[in-house]
């Protein structure tokens, strides 16, 4: 059982899973998936509870990137699937058609409304991230977003990763293959890693999202601020630099 406060994930003793049920009575219980029907018993189980104004002893609040770097990959991607179910429960509650309410199906991960029936499932935002190589070296682009020495691959919003990549960085790619996947619960993302090959154009970031933009070799990655082991934008970069180095 996973203990959410918000976006955060309770620890003790850099545990995130509790198996006592009565460790709950030291909080006030939003909701809890062990109320849900039968079918929802197959996930990860959480709770949400209220703020915590006094943590118990040997306790603590984290993030979910902060829970990577404690337990790993798979206390991270349980926990991702885990916060992203337990958000939908804590923030929505109406039906977006009629205003009525929702409750829990019984035979799937869904919710259908009381009143008319519409039927809704948790959202999932796919997010393109895509590294770009170009003869030997890596397109990593700066987002507006973050400090002045930190680079990432060429992240795109869209499935048209040609598309946007032109639209952000001014350049065309080719050779598109699928990298691989993560879940990324900031709030709801699934992130889609994809690799691909500089194909023409003259970089030129968009000014917006992207404020610079360039080819790196592995020598000038490895003395940058990159993004950390967590995240999908990091393992892309990895491989790029376990093939060239």
């Amino acid at each position: 059982m996973l203990i959410f406060c918000g976006n955060k994930i309770l620890l003790r003793d850099k545990n995130y899973s509790f198996d006592d049920d009565g460790y709950i009575s030291n909080f006030e219980v939003i909701n809890r998936s062990s109320d849900l029907p039968e079918a929802w018993q197959n996930l990860t189980s959480w709770v949400n509870v209220r703020d915590i104004k006094t943590l118990p002893e040997g306790t603590e609040l984290t993030g979910l990137r902060e829970l990577w770097h404690i337990a790993g990959d798979k206390a991270f991607s349980e926990a991702s699937g885990a916060l992203q179910f337990a958000s939908w429960f804590r923030n929505v509650h109406y039906c977006s058609h009629c205003g009525g309410k929702i409750k829990p199906r019984k035979n799937d991960f869904g919710r259908e409304c009381e009143s008319c029936g519409a039927v809704f499932y948790a959202p999932i935002s796919p997010a393109v991230i895509t590294a770009v190589e170009n003869n030997g070296k890596l397109l990593l682009a700066h987002n507006t977003a973050w400090p002045d020495d930190r680079y990432r691959p060429g992240e795109r919003l869209e499935e048209a990763v040609e598309r946007e990549i032109n639209e952000e960085v001014n350049i065309s790619v080719k050779n598109i293959k699928y990298f691989g996947s993560q879940t990324w619960p900031f709030p709801n993302s699934l992130m889609l890693g994809f690799t691909a090959e500089y194909e023409s154009g003259c970089i030129a970031p968009d000014g917006g999202e992207i404020s610079k933009a360039g080819f790196f070799t592995p020598d000038e990655i490895n003395n940058m601020n990159i993004p950390d082991k967590a995240s999908i934008a990091r393992k892309l970069i990895d491989s790029f630099l376990a093939k060239h180095n």
